[in-house]
């Protein structure tokens, strides 16, 4: 993965926009947070290969990024990116990395399941 290039995922958003897709969402610090440290919270969220059509998207700020998807009820939105899998053509992959390396967020979009 390399660091996000902002205009090119938005690109991706911008490709990928009114068609059926599948999204990956989670986010997580550290399903074993509170086990080296009593007084972190874990929490976490995932979805994976539920089904989304968004109208509008978008990825702001400087790093670390976010992006909102807006969809017919609402938004589906994500914060802390940082990086990219600017090689997949099929699919927008992003994640967010905490300062020793770690995965703490992923927003991922495909046109087939994960």
């Amino acid at each position: 993965m390399q660091p996000i290039n902002q205009a090119s995922v938005q690109l991706v958003i911008d490709q990928l926009k009114n068609q059926d897709l599948y999204i990956h969402l989670e986010m997580t610090t550290g399903a074993y947070a509170s086990h080296n440290d009593d007084s972190k919270l874990t929490a976490s969220t995932f979805i994976r290969n539920g089904i989304i059509r968004y109208t509008l998207g978008s990825i702001e700020g400087t790093g670390p990024f976010r992006v909102g998807l807006k969809i017919n009820e609402g938004w589906v939105y994500s914060q802390g990116l940082t990086h990219w899998d600017e090689s997949d053509s099929e699919r927008l992959i992003l994640a967010g990395h905490d300062n020793e390396g770690k995965l703490v967020v992923s927003l991922q979009l495909s046109k087939e399941p994960f």
